[in-house]
């Protein structure tokens, strides 16, 4: 009878051990992919390069009427926080004809750097992206900590972020085009 309880006892103490790091994590348990995007003007950004400062991946169309309306949005909170460290990478889906996401990107004046996705390869490596926008936000230990299909809360992704460049993690200069 004693090493049965003892046995319980040490299931709960690991159950709740467990429990208690995912609970108190400071930051999302899965890791960002390692994986290399060319830019529309034929940069390549290797997102392990990125490590120590926050990313935030937003995955768009040009049909997309969201991803059009946040666009506005993403390039304010780009010229605010890539001075502390942010970086933004817009990923056109595969489907989007490689000459109208650079038009837009003209269009819009899109400070951040922006890929096309021509081989759906960077949307299979954040798990088979379809739906547009859909974004992910990477803090600088390169875990994903913030998902989001559809238009994001931008005051709260901005307070995210200023709390990540504000412990001092997040420093060097931004990737362009």
């Amino acid at each position: 009878m004693k090493f049965k309880d003892a046995l319980i006892v040490l299931f709960a103490v690991v159950l709740i051990g467990v429990l208690g790091y995912v609970w108190f994590a400071p930051t999302g348990l899965t890791r960002a992919p390692d994986i290399t995007m060319t830019t529309i003007y034929g940069k390549h950004i290797d997102l392990a390069k990125l490590r120590g400062r926050p990313v935030l991946i937003t995955f768009w169309a040009t049909t997309c009427p969201g991803c059009v309306a946040e666009m506005p949005h993403l390039i304010k909170l780009y010229k605010e926080l890539a001075p502390r460290g942010l970086e933004v990478i817009g990923v056109a889906m595969n489907y989007d004809p490689p000459n109208q996401v650079m038009a837009m990107a003209k269009e819009r004046n899109i400070p951040y750097p922006v890929t096309v996705d021509t081989q759906g390869k960077v949307a299979k490596a954040f798990g088979d992206i379809q739906l547009t926008p859909t974004s992910f936000l990477i803090a600088p230990d390169g875990r994903i900590v913030k998902q989001k299909i559809g238009e994001m809360n931008m005051e709260a992704v901005r307070k995210q972020i200023l709390t990540m460049t504000a412990s001092g993690a997040a420093s060097g200069a931004h990737v362009a085009g």
